[in-house]
C-alpha cells in the first residue's frame, strides 16, 4: 500500500469514528423537531415521496436508467481513479443545486418534484462512482451495495452501526443481503430529509435553501460512498 492509499485509509478511519459518534443535544432537539415538521407536510407531498423512493429502488435494481458503461480502468492507480471521482463528483453537486434551486421557487407542488428528480441525480453520481472505482455496476448485487450505501448515507442514528457492518461485511455476508427492505429504506431517507425539504416548499426562501440543501445533500452522500469503497478495496490489499 503506498502513502496516498495510506493517507486516505487513514482519513476513512477518521470518518467512520465520526460516523458512530453518540447524536449531539442539538441533533437529537432537531430530531424531535422533524418529527412535528413531519406532521404538517401534505399528504399529497407525502404520497409522492413514498413512490419516488419505490420507483427509485426498483429501478436501480434493474438499472435501466442508471447503469453506466463499464470502464476500463484497470491501468489506473487507486489514486488516479480517485482524482476522476473527485473530477466528476462537481458536476453532480452543481446539477443538484441548479435543480433544487428551481423546483424550490415554485412552491409545494413543484417543490416536491425535486424528491424523485434529486434521487435520480443521487443515484446517477453512485454509479459513476462504483464504475470509476472499477466495479460493475450492471451486476445485481453491486446495485444493491449502492442502495447499502445510500441507506448509510441517509439512515437514522439507530441504523448506523449496523449498515456500517454491512458494507464493510459485504463479501462475507452479500448472500444473506440481496434483500433490501425498501420500505425501511424509505422512511429513513424521508426522516432524514423532511426538515430541509420542509424549509424549501416555503415561499420567498426555498430557491435558495433547495441549492444550498441539494449540494449538501450530494457532498454527504459523495464523501459517504467515497470512504465505504476505500474501506472494501484498501482493507484487503496487501500492506
Amino acid at each position: 500500500m503506498n502513502t496516498y492509499e495510506e493517507k486516505v485509509l487513514q482519513e476513512a478511519e477518521h470518518w467512520k469514528f465520526s460516523m458512530l459518534k453518540r447524536p449531539s443535544k442539538f441533533q437529537r432537539t432537531a430530531k424531535s423537531l422533524q418529527l412535528k415538521i413531519n406532521e404538517k407536510i401534505p399528504a399529497k407531498v407525502h404520497r409522492i415521496m413514498t413512490e419516488s423512493i419505490k420507483k427509485m429502488v426498483e429501478t436501480t435494481l434493474v438499472g435501466s436508467d442508471f447503469t453506466t458503461k463499464k470502464r476500463d480502468v484497470s491501468g489506473l492507480s487507486f489514486e488516479e481513479k480517485e482524482k476522476r471521482i473527485l473530477e466528476l463528483i462537481p458536476k453532480y453537486k452543481k446539477t443538484a443545486a441548479v435543480e433544487g434551486a428551481g423546483t424550490g421557487a415554485g412552491g409545494i407542488l413543484l417543490g416536491a418534484a425535486d424528491f424523485p428528480l434529486l434521487l435520480s441525480i443521487k443515484m446517477k453520481c453512485l454509479f459513476d462512482i462504483a464504475a470509476t472505482y472499477g466495479f460493475d455496476v450492471k451486476e445485481k448485487e453491486e446495485r444493491i451495495y449502492m442502495l447499502y450505501i445510500f441507506h448509510l448515507a441517509f439512515c437514522s442514528d439507530d441504523h448506523r452501526t449496523k449498515l456500517l457492518e454491512v458494507v464493510e461485511n459485504w463479501e462475507e455476508k452479500k448472500e444473506e443481503l440481496l434483500e433490501l427492505d425498501w420500505k425501511a429504506f424509505q422512511q429513513e431517507y424521508r426522516d432524514y430529509i423532511d426538515v430541509v425539504k420542509m424549509f424549501q416548499l416555503m415561499p420567498g426562501i426555498g430557491a435558495v435553501i433547495g441549492a444550498y440543501a441539494n449540494y449538501q445533500l450530494l457532498d454527504h452522500l459523495t464523501k459517504v460512498a467515497m470512504n465505504v469503497y476505500r474501506f472494501r478495496i484498501l482493507s484487503s490489499s496487501p500492506k
